[in-house]
């Protein structure tokens, strides 16, 4: 294995995983411990297997911080406004961008109206996230 003309140490890499093995994470402790190497690691000028072995580490620390500690959904007019304040965007952009009516989009700003879920499938393509941290059950 190689990337950008480098040759992956096998050695190296088991050094690494012998730290701190790269298991799926169950305890607060492992997670901790797991952020601890992450974190020495992303302060220094990293080895090829370093750059790899903390792409499947973050992997396994994003999965259980995903099921521990699940995102709850948030309102439309919440989430409207964090990704305008995020992007940028003004509500006339926003509404261009995903093909809603500036209209529906200050709406569901002020709080009258909810996004359909057309509408918000269109929001979450344009800006890669989830739908479902949209609240569907409003």
């Amino acid at each position: 294995m190689a990337a950008k003309g480098r040759k992956f140490k096998l050695d190296r890499y088991i050094e690494l995983v012998s730290r701190v093995p790269l298991v799926p994470i169950v305890s607060e402790a492992a997670l901790d411990g797991a952020i601890a190497f992450m974190d020495e690691l992303l302060d220094r000028d990293r080895t090829l297997e370093e750059e790899m072995y903390l792409d499947v580490l973050s992997d396994l620390v994003e999965k259980y911080e995903t099921e521990a500690y699940p995102a709850a959904p948030v309102s439309d007019s919440e989430m409207l406004a964090s990704i305008l304040d995020s992007s940028g965007l003004t509500q006339s952009a926003l509404a261009r961008r995903v093909g809603i009516a500036e209209s529906t989009i200050s709406a569901v700003l002020n709080g009258s109206r909810n996004l359909t879920r057309a509408q918000i499938g269109k929001i979450a393509e344009s800006f890669n996230i989830p739908a479902g941290v949209f609240d569907f059950s409003s």
